[in-house]
């Protein structure tokens, strides 16, 4: 399969003046047409109100947003016309379960698949926002409880990548167990943990450059060589021995085919935004 053309930016939660920035200066132009996705969020109305007034404050002049839920349809003809013509689609956060019980399988979600797999559209997240990317996310598991087994739960994402699992709020709400578990319990993932203010740049499906003032950890699961995962009873401590793992703040790039980690030089770091 063929590296999609498409671009992905997660953000982990917070303050994000820095991820809007980023989209407007390095990924669109002033006219480009951008979609605001409101659907994990409660207040949808005032969420969407927020981020067009952000992007149009720098300068954007065509920025809409379209709330999906139980009694807003993601299949309307309207909706699936302009994600057509988005060239930025941008979910908030919220709650990351929200997107998949209203969104994901549905035409439009498909539709949003297939221009990133072949077009040069941007989607971009941040916290449940991001953490829904993947084609698999983490939902629960909290503090020393995300180190017992079964505490830590995944279902399906949205899958714009694969064999990922994008975590949020890592650092601040203390998630490095459930996403240790959890990339143990499925080795063939790569885990992302996004601190708050701080975020990744995926190009290709493969090639992740972190934006923002934080650390960025990853998690590799596939160097590990004992764990007793399998053996104990639901509810019990789980041991894992040789887990890997990387920091990276800006300036540095992690490939996630070959799992290897490198610095940018200057020339390679502004053409992996461009």
């Amino acid at each position: 399969m063929q590296e999609p053309k498409g671009t992905l930016i997660a953000l982990g939660g917070g303050d994000d003046d820095g991820l809007i920035s980023l989209i407007r200066g390095e990924l669109c132009s002033r006219d480009s047409n951008i979609e605001v996705i409101t659907t994990a969020t409660l207040e949808p109305l005032e969420s969407g109100q927020a981020y067009k007034e952000a992007f149009e404050e720098l300068g954007c002049s065509s920025v809409r947003f379209m709330h999906i839920d139980e009694d807003n349809i993601a299949d309307k003809p309207d909706y699936l016309d302009r994600i057509q013509q988005a060239e930025v689609i941008f979910f908030t956060g919220g709650n990351q379960l929200r997107l998949k019980e209203f969104l994901a399988n549905t035409n439009l979600h498909a539709l949003m698949l297939q221009r990133y797999q072949y077009d040069e559209v941007t989607i971009a997240g941040t916290s449940a926002g991001a953490a829904a990317m993947s084609d698999r996310m983490i939902y629960e598991g909290y503090g020393y409880y995300s180190l017992l087994k079964g505490e830590v739960k995944t279902t399906e994402g949205l899958g714009f990548i694969q064999n990922v699992f994008i975590d949020t709020h890592f650092t601040e709400r203390g998630r490095f167990g459930r996403l240790a578990h959890a990339v143990t319990k499925r080795p063939e993932f790569v885990g992302i943990g996004l601190g708050e203010e701080t975020g990744v740049i995926i190009k290709g499906g493969n090639h992740v450059e972190v934006f923002g003032n934080g650390v960025v950890t990853i998690m590799d699961g596939s160097h590990v060589r004992y764990t007793n995962i399998t053996e104990v009873a639901e509810g019990e401590p789980i041991a894992i021995e040789n887990l890997t793992m990387h920091l990276l703040v800006e300036g540095h790039e992690y490939c996630l085919k070959d799992r290897f980690f490198r610095k940018l030089s200057q020339q390679k770091k502004k053409s992996l935004v461009k």
